[in-house]
């Protein structure tokens, strides 16, 4: 067997099942198990997959309340508001931006009280020269991963 793309197969059958033992993987993609260990070593090792953790829903734990922060940074002090919002625990993306804004931010939050505490503390950093915050209604589609295309 040739191993082209088995990395990519790899990976697909991991997002399939995140807990799917070297041996399981191994016969679905007809390979030993020695295969697949070695090749999930070198796909951790390269950063490719960064760690196994379970998928949570968040609303059905009381984060029902979605809000996207959109924040204008003054220039120079951009690394240090975005790192500031990447440690902030709420906060489930954190993304430097082209356009109208400089960083957009998303977090989960219990209540929309709890939100506004959150975002007000958020946005005492006198770096943050505006800022727009916008409520999600309806999460059509939320933490999606693809599959790689494989030949």
């Amino acid at each position: 067997m040739t191993y082209e793309n088995l990395d990519r197969k790899l990976v697909n059958a991991l997002l399939g099942d995140g807990r799917a033992s070297l041996r399981s993987l191994g016969e679905d993609l007809d390979v030993s198990v020695t295969t697949v260990s070695n090749h999930l070593s070198d796909l951790e090792e390269d950063g490719i997959i960064e760690g196994y953790t379970p998928k949570v829903d968040y609303d059905k734990l009381g984060y029902d309340v979605t809000a996207v922060l959109q924040l204008k940074v003054e220039g120079s002090s951009l690394p240090e508001v975005t790192e500031s919002l990447r440690d902030h625990e709420q906060m489930t993306s954190v993304y430097e931006v082209t356009g109208d804004y400089d960083i957009i931010a998303i977090g989960k939050f219990t209540d929309t009280d709890g939100m506004n505490e959150h975002i007000k503390e958020l946005l005492v950093d006198p770096e943050i020269k505006e800022s727009n915050t916008s409520v999600v209604l309806n999460a059509a589609s939320e933490h999606e991963q693809f599959e790689l295309e494989t030949e």
